[in-house]
């Protein structure tokens, strides 16, 4: 017991001098390389609807958005029909989906240092349980944001002030890690630090991180 007690004296004060103790992570592109299967079935769908193929260039801008944004933004209807048929069609690729080399390895570091981790994504629930859990990642997060769990999406801040809510963590003590400009600016309006998670990142250019991370273990280093 006396080995215990010492044990967990000492972990106290490691965490009091780290600055994070929090350390919250978006899932595509940053978890998850999910790239082609979200570009394939969303080019898939719309060609199913409006009977046009767009390039999958044309279609980038929907990595990082809520689904409906994105429909939104291609004028199709209707628009619920169109999101299931999307999620139907990325079932087809998601043989495609697989984690970041090195997130499975980081991820348990972190937990055996003591910090606590998160999710703010803007995928539903129900399209988050299809693509985290079977790779055995989800019970390393305390807290995962959905796209229904507050009323505002990326790039506004609501889902990181929902995550300072329920957890109870300080701005200063979060990172929010992403791959995108919609997640750099969730954090910073939130007024939390931001890594910018340069290994699923397609354009950093215009993104201003406090951390650009080249490979998911260097959050370790911080």
């Amino acid at each position: 017991m006396e080995a215990i007690r010492t044990y967990q004296m000492i972990l106290r004060k490691v965490l009091q001098l780290m600055k994070y103790t929090h350390i919250v992570f978006d899932v595509d592109g940053t978890l998850l390389d999910s790239e082609d299967a979200v570009l394939l079935s969303f080019q898939k769908m719309l060609f199913t609807i409006q009977e046009k193929m767009y390039p999958l260039e044309e279609l980038r801008f929907s990595l990082g958005i809520p689904g409906h944004d994105a429909l939104a933004r291609m004028k199709v209807e209707p628009l619920e029909d169109a999101f299931r048929i999307w999620g139907e069609y990325e079932k087809e690729f998601s043989y495609s989906i697989k984690p970041f080399k090195e997130i499975p390895s980081t991820l348990s570091q972190l937990k055996r240092n003591g910090i606590q981790m998160g999710v703010i994504t803007s995928r539903t629930r129900e399209e988050y349980a299809a693509v985290v859990p079977p790779f055995g990642l989800d019970h390393y997060f305390e807290h995962i944001l959905c796209a229904e769990d507050s009323p505002g999406h990326k790039p506004d801040p609501a889902p990181m002030l929902r995550y300072m809510e329920l957890s109870g963590a300080g701005k200063e003590n979060v990172l929010y890690i992403g791959d995108s400009a919609y997640d750099c600016r969730c954090a910073h309006g939130a007024g939390v630090d931001f890594a910018l998670a340069l290994w699923g990142c397609r354009a950093p250019e215009g993104i201003s991180p406090e951390y650009a991370l080249e490979k998911p273990e260097d959050v370790l280093s911080l």
